[in-house]
């Protein structure tokens, strides 16, 4: 029987690290039956062009941290308010996961405000995503047997108290968002001496064609990446567990420095347009 999707209704999902074959089925679903699609810049073009409708008008909303061309939150929240008032279907698509470090509370309330209903919809968050595809269990029986999810794009987000149990710590620590900060990581790690067996995985891109994952040790690792420019995205995986990847790796690296998620400033062209009224 054919499920009937109502509209006037905002869809939250997420669309997995990059492979775009790791999308779920229900996100695949309602991409399928939008009027409006607000996609990320992390988010596989093969997704965009084999599960959107041809009907639907997609909106490149994409974020880029402190590089370039970034689209503001506020802009984002107004865009699917307009067009979910106007009676339209709207997939607000977001790279990985859409709750692990993403602006989802930002969307809800938004969402709230104006009685707007929707769904979440689950993603593969990138973690899991390049654990998975660099073969690196993220717990292992003797390695480790928890893991713990952080960012560090500035200093203050984590203190030095924490820097020290982290340090301490026998979890697996998966940084996301990290690769301009990593050396202050890592210092920060062998100032509280963490343990010479637990070693740093750098997976670039991971799960596209351009999947890159380089293994270090902390301490020789400011020497090894001095002319090192990791390509976007990149997440970072550091314990015990990151040895089993020489082991149970079952993809070569690509060696390419090519990007897979094109740079905003290259998407522009495609841009359309948007004018954004004033949402009471």
């Amino acid at each position: 029987m054919k499920r009937t999707i109502k509209s006037q209704k905002v869809i939250l999902a997420g669309a997995g690290p990059g492979d775009p074959e790791l999308i779920t089925m229900k996100a695949a679903r309602y991409l399928q039956n939008a009027d409006v699609v607000l996609v990320d810049r992390l988010v596989s073009k093969e997704i965009l062009t084999n599960y959107v409708s041809p009907k639907a008008e997609i909106i490149y909303v994409g974020k880029q941290c402190r590089r370039g061309i970034s689209t503001p939150q506020k802009t984002i929240n107004e865009l699917m308010v307009e067009h979910a008032l106007l009676g339209k279907l709207v997939v607000r698509l977001k790279g990985g996961d859409v709750s692990i470090f993403s602006n989802i509370l930002d969307e809800l309330e938004a969402l709230a405000a104006h009685n707007i209903p929707y769904e979440i919809i689950p993603g593969v968050t990138a973690a899991l995503g390049a654990a998975a595809f660099a073969g690196i269990p993220l717990t292992a029986r003797g390695y480790a047997t928890a893991v713990r999810f952080l960012t560090y794009y500035k200093s203050d987000v984590v203190t030095n108290e924490y820097w020290k149990e982290l340090s301490n710590t026998e979890d697996t620590l998966v940084f996301y968002m990290s690769s301009e900060t990593l050396l202050n990581v890592v210092e920060k790690l062998t100032t509280y001496h963490i343990h010479e067996d637990k070693l740093l995985a750098v997976i670039e891109q991971a799960t596209t064609p351009f999947q890159n994952v380089q293994v270090y040790n902390l301490y020789d690792f400011k020497r090894n990446i001095s002319a090192t420019n990791f390509v976007s995205p990149t997440l970072v995986i550091i314990g015990r567990v990151v040895a089993l990847h020489e082991n149970f790796k079952w993809l070569e690296n690509n060696d390419s420095k090519e990007f897979y998620f094109k740079p905003l400033n290259q998407l522009i062209p495609n841009l359309q347009p948007e004018k954004i009224s004033n949402v009471s």
